[in-house]
């Protein structure tokens, strides 16, 4: 994954089919239903993770306010926040 190298994924996936081993079938089974977007976000070098950080903080300043708050109280946490 760190170099970049989704093309050699339908060769892997077809190694792993081969093989006898049914739990990693149907892992294989999952990226296979839309195998150009897996290859394509396998083979980029951009990354989601400061994404993923923001969902993270967000879900945590709502967890904290989980029946105390409305929708306006976490509108203003979460601007404050930034």
């Amino acid at each position: 994954m760190r170099d970049l190298r989704g093309d050699q994924l339908p060769a892997w996936m077809d190694r792993v089919t081969q093989d006898e081993l049914p739990a990693l079938h149907s892992l294989v089974n999952g990226p296979r239903r839309d195998l150009d977007a897996v290859t394509a976000a396998l083979s980029s070098p951009w990354s989601s993770g400061q994404v993923e950080g923001h969902v993270t903080r967000v879900k945590l300043l709502k967890r904290m306010g989980f029946g105390k708050a409305n929708l306006d109280l976490l509108r203003r946490r979460i601007l404050l926040a930034t």
